[in-house]
């Protein structure tokens, strides 16, 4: 099995590196992220017309029609420049459930916009209280003559605070939880948005009576949450990745310009054995996000195959992080350095739709 890019997955990759590695260095991503909305428009727009907003929709519905490995060549390139535009919680994950549960006319009617970049989803299924991959569904969706609404709370929304139109989870009438649309400006519905320690975004959703429109048939949606779940872990998995590798280019390269004693810190054996062993930390990953990636590829969509990905990922970031500070010293956890953005990406990652007990525990079963 051939494990390399294709000719056109390299431009894919080369031409969103470029793009990133233009718009940021650690200042401008400093000075983006402190600013609302968090992430730029302009390099959204450059997204958008690269055609990197549409990468995973069918060419019907506006997009390229790219698969899993795109995704992740696109998503590694995310995570090694640690852009803050919001295209997997914007995009990738509502859009792709728009794309899977959606009719017709609903792909037709948002899924241009979204490639287009002038249309934001958001994806409302975290309830308060509970957590991956046990979420207990409160929101009550109820049906009065053909019309649907909405009342409860989601916490934490990513990115729901900017967002256009909001995907949301809701438990039906019958049993089960379907999803619904709806409109980021409707009456009842309130928002309380907020920053996260990595320097995202996401918003409190409060849900009063608010009018929604069930997404394609209204019936159960559990299987096409737990999918998107899974492609989002393995778009994470290939995020980390890239991440992890700055992370390990950034500490390489400082133990070879840090002097002690009158040399670089390279030349300590010590030191040079724990940038080994996160090298190695880095290959094992590296290996099991592409081994979820292929399977999704194959239209393997399970959760232990994702699980073990992401378990990997998990343990490898933790102690690529934790290493990274310590061989960087106190610099390592100064603003103005990047290396210390990236751990606490990495450390979002890690608890974003399971960490390492959740994992252990569905690999258990």
């Amino acid at each position: 099995m051939d494990f390399e890019l294709n000719e056109e997955q390299k431009l894919l990759r080369d031409t969103t590196r470029e793009v990133l590695s233009r718009a940021y260095d650690t200042e401008k991503r400093n000075k983006i992220v402190a600013e609302e909305p968090g992430w730029s428009a302009d390099v959204w727009k450059q997204l958008a017309e690269v055609g990197l907003l549409g990468l995973s929709f069918s060419e019907d519905d506006g997009g390229l029609g790219a698969g899993p490995v795109e995704i992740m060549a696109v998503l590694t390139e995310v995570g090694r420049r640690l852009a803050p535009e919001p295209i997997l919680d914007a995009v990738l994950i509502p859009g792709g459930l728009i794309s899977e549960v959606g009719s017709a006319d609903q792909r037709k009617r948002i899924l241009p916009g979204v490639a287009e970049g002038s249309t934001l989803l958001a994806f409302a299924h975290n309830e308060t209280g509970s957590r991956w991959p046990d979420i207990d569904v409160k929101v009550a969706a109820t049906e009065d003559g053909g019309s649907w609404a909405l009342s409860g709370v989601k916490n934490p929304v990513p990115h729901g605070g900017s967002a256009d139109i909001l995907v949301v989870s809701a438990a039906l009438p019958g049993g089960g939880v379907g999803l619904f649309l709806v409109d980021g400006d409707a009456t009842g519905l309130e928002r309380k948005a907020y920053q996260t320690h990595d320097g995202g975004r996401a918003a409190q959703i409060s849900l009063t009576d608010v009018a929604a429109e069930p997404l394609g048939d209204g019936v159960d949606a559990s299987a096409a949450i737990t999918s998107a779940e899974v492609r989002a872990q393995a778009a994470l998995s290939a995020e980390a990745v890239g991440a992890m590798e700055e992370a390990l280019r950034l500490t390489t390269d400082y133990l070879k310009q840090r002097k002690q004693f009158g040399v670089p810190l390279a030349k300590f054996q010590a030191l040079t054995f724990r940038a080994a062993d996160m090298y190695v930390l880095l290959e094992l990953a590296r290996s099991m996000a592409l081994y979820s990636t292929m399977n999704l590829a194959d239209d393997v969509v399970d959760q232990k195959v994702a699980s073990r990905a992401k378990l990997q990922i998990s343990r490898s970031s933790r102690k690529i992080g934790q290493e990274a500070i310590q061989l960087h010293g106190g610099i390592g956890v100064t603003a103005e350095y990047p290396v210390g953005h990236y751990v606490s990406r990495l450390v979002a990652i890690e608890h974003t739709l399971g960490g390492v007990e959740e994992h252990l525990r569905i690999l258990s079963k």
